[in-house]
């Protein structure tokens, strides 16, 4: 079966769960891809001559935290060239590939190729739990107007799929038809990686706003100095008293992640879904105006395997690792099986809209 699977490129998480799962799908099947930037140069190197370019659309970030103006001028900005380069892409995409399903990681492109084409079309991804899911928690009011928004934006982004395979490190109901929740898809290095207790606490912050973060995260690490951090998303090989700046590099990350003691994170779903994997308590704070990030940071205290805060301070950390012993004991009752139930459930959903 020819598929066509579409991902954007906002983060890396999209591209490291696409890599896995095409390379299960290319074991019965002949996969094309598109995407853009970060994630097309991950995946061509990947898969070469399977991986078509394309524009994508990108977040703009102030203060750290989401700009929604920013980010809706570069979408002003670049959207009328991009479109004209996807629409061009779109007639070679159909020239030399026609697809008999379209596999969508939330990538715009894949949706409306399919519609143009009336080709099956299956979505998956972990955002969908916005719109196809009960979120269980108090929304506060501060948070009404951004979860409004990404509902909006999530329902608006991939309708009227034949499917809908949500990954996800939480128990969420389900309130839509077609919908169905699996673990999340994780690389193999991560699977094949023994877990052990150490003494230090991981720290990760995403690049793209770190520049405006690193001085107030030194600041408040070197307030506990009974704790050893090792911190990554600074691009710095440096050590401060207690705290460790690592490069970042994969191989290195994965050990650092798999020997924690326990992990302070933002809301991205990857860095969760792998320490919740490792059985690592977490300690969350989400990149403000990014709703999907609040609910991965609000499922993780309600699920019990860690602490959800608006903001890093030191006595956020000290009351984190305060009820470290409790968040352990409820982590270590999470089950996952490898990629094996999402898979199968991928297969199963792959042969009943195609049939």
């Amino acid at each position: 079966m020819k598929i066509l699977y579409g991902l954007p490129s906002e983060g890396m998480g999209h591209a490291t769960r696409s890599n896995v799962i095409i390379s299960h799908l290319l074991e019965h099947h002949d996969v094309r891809i598109v995407t853009s930037d970060r994630a097309y140069l991950f995946l061509k190197e990947r898969f070469p001559d399977r991986v078509y370019e394309i524009k994508g659309f990108h977040l703009a970030y102030k203060n750290g935290k989401v700009s929604k103006y920013n980010s809706a001028s570069l979408l002003l900005k670049n959207g009328p060239k991009d479109l004209i380069t996807n629409f061009k892409k779109y007639w070679i995409v159909h020239k030399e590939f026609k697809p008999d399903l379209v596999i969508s990681d939330f990538d715009s492109f894949a949706f409306f190729f399919a519609k143009f084409n009336k080709t099956p079309l299956i979505s998956i991804d972990n955002i969908q739990v916005l719109n196809r899911c009960k979120l269980d928690f108090p929304i506060p009011k501060a948070e009404k107007s951004n979860y409004r928004i990404a509902k909006n934006i999530v329902k608006a982004k991939v309708p009227n799929a034949n499917y809908y395979l949500i990954t996800s490190f939480f128990n969420a109901q389900t309130i839509k038809k077609n919908t169905s929740l699996v673990p999340p898809i994780l690389r193999n290095k991560i699977l094949t990686k023994h877990s052990k207790a150490g003494e230090h606490i991981l720290i990760y912050q995403t690049s793209a706003i770190q520049n405006n973060m690193i001085n107030n995260i030194m600041g408040v690490l070197n307030q506990i100095p009974g704790i050893n951090f090792i911190v990554y998303g600074f691009n710095k090989s440096e050590l401060h008293n207690n705290v460790t700046l690592k490069e970042f590099n994969e191989d290195g990350f994965i050990e650092d992640l798999s020997s924690a003691k326990a992990v302070i994170s933002n809301g991205g779903f990857s860095l969760l879904s792998e320490a919740v994997y490792f059985k690592k308590p977490v300690c969350s704070v989400p990149i403000k105006g990014q709703f999907e990030q609040y609910v991965n940071a609000a499922y993780i205290e309600k699920s019990g395997y860690g602490r959800h805060f608006n903001e890093l301070s030191s006595d956020a950390i000290k009351s984190f690792l305060f009820d470290l012993d409790v968040f352990q004991h409820n982590v270590n009752q999470y089950k996952q099986n490898g990629n094996n139930e999402a898979f199968k459930k991928l297969d199963e959903i792959i042969d009943i809209v195609t049939r």
